[in-house]
């Protein structure tokens, strides 16, 4: 009987990638695996299907052959013994459930692939003001930390002697536990993973390979970082233990409030208070920026709240692009603590004023009267 298409064996099309064709495996396998099937000759002989259907697709050179020239590319007959090879043991239904629980849990691969544990990364909160964010600067800080063991050079041992492999689990890292026909794979608790136990721990980190120290590095905070800005030292975090790698340290930056200016993006806003004559008749002000004060012109009759924009006078972000602006918003003062010559000056304005039309002197208040005047005809009417 001739042999069915590989991708139809296992559900997938042609075009699959990697990850498809292992995910269909897996359903497939544990759905005819002997141990499942209780002895159903058919079931079994699908398994061995699967099996075959896999071997071949997983391996880029055999797939490619395959794929070429269809089953003659492809040698199913290695080493005399077929692809099935009398059907698949419990101990390959076992490496099909470590993957399929290493996936959810997170457990992680097969077994004999024990994986030491990184170090845990560290985050760092570094205030800076405006200034300093916008400039940059080089800071220090201390970091309390974990760092390897100078006795043992991280290893764990006492010194002159060595990790051995684990009884239990043969340095694997991993037991498989049965019943049945399911087979989980956990982490064995004699080297807690490992894989190795050490006979003899090093007597100052007692046998976990680091130790505890505060560290002093330098950190280099590029110009125009902002609140929420992270800075990445790689390696700089936690050792891990028994010399795996250490994690890496996160400097979160968070930039103080600024008397004066306030930072969106790459622009900078500030308030600048105004004189009601300087409003009315216009001049020159001086408007602080963070290069130093500059000369703002302000013309005649000008309202309060309006914004000046000065271009470039802003942030030049850490992300690149162009330099932001500044935007100045200027808010008219109410003279306050008048003396009664300024009080009657004051009075003797406003009466000037009074024979004429409010629209005249006063271009906002016609169309707010108006309004009112709209809103209380529309109650009334």
């Amino acid at each position: 009987m001739s042999k069915r298409d590989y991708y139809e064996v296992l559900g997938v099309a042609k075009g699959a990638d990697d990850k498809d064709i292992k995910k269909a495996y897996k359903r497939l396998a544990m759905k005819f695996h002997p141990d499942r099937t209780q002895g159903d000759k058919g079931m079994e002989e699908k398994f061995k299907e699967v099996q075959e259907a896999y071997e071949v697709l997983s391996d880029e050179q055999k797939r490619a052959a395959y794929d070429r020239f269809g089953h003659a590319g492809v040698d199913p007959n290695r080493g005399g013994g077929g692809f099935g090879g009398g059907g698949a043991g419990a101990g390959d239904f076992g490496d099909i459930f470590g993957d399929v629980f290493g996936d959810i849990f997170g457990g992680g691969g097969r077994r004999g692939q024990s994986r030491a544990q990184r170090g845990s990364d560290l985050r760092y909160n570094l205030e800076l003001n405006l200034e300093e964010a916008v400039k940059g600067k080089s800071v220090d800080i201390k970091v309390p930390t974990y760092v390897n063991c100078d006795s043992c050079d991280g290893s764990g041992a006492k010194k002159g002697t060595s990790a051995k492999s684990c009884p239990t689990c043969h340095g694997a890292g991993q037991v498989t536990m049965r019943q049945g026909f399911f087979a989980v794979q956990q982490t064995c608790p004699t080297c807690n993973g490992r894989g190795k136990i050490i006979p003899e721990p090093c007597t100052k980190c007692h046998g976990e390979g680091r130790v505890e120290k505060t560290k002093t590095l330098s950190v280099k905070i590029p110009a125009g970082v902002d609140t929420g800005d992270r800075i990445r030292l790689t390696g700089e975090g936690e050792a891990g233990m028994h010399g795996a790698p250490a994690g890496d340290l996160y400097v979160q930056v968070n930039v103080k409030p600024h008397p004066i200016f306030q930072r969106d993006g790459n622009n900078l806003y500030c308030d600048v208070p105004l004189s009601f004559a300087t409003a009315a008749l216009g001049g020159e002000i001086a408007v602080p920026t963070l290069d130093g004060r500059i000369k703002l012109k302000i013309p005649a009759e000008t309202q309060t709240e309006k914004m000046f924009r000065l271009r470039g006078k802003g942030v030049q972000s850490v992300r690149g692009g162009g330099v932001g602006d500044l935007v100045c918003k200027v808010v008219i003062e109410t003279p306050v603590n008048l003396s009664d010559k300024q009080k009657e000056l004051l009075r003797q304005l406003d009466e000037s004023m009074a024979g004429e039309s409010e629209a005249k002197h006063r271009p906002k208040s016609k169309g707010f009267f108006d309004g009112v005047k709209k809103f209380f005809d529309d109650l009334t009417g």
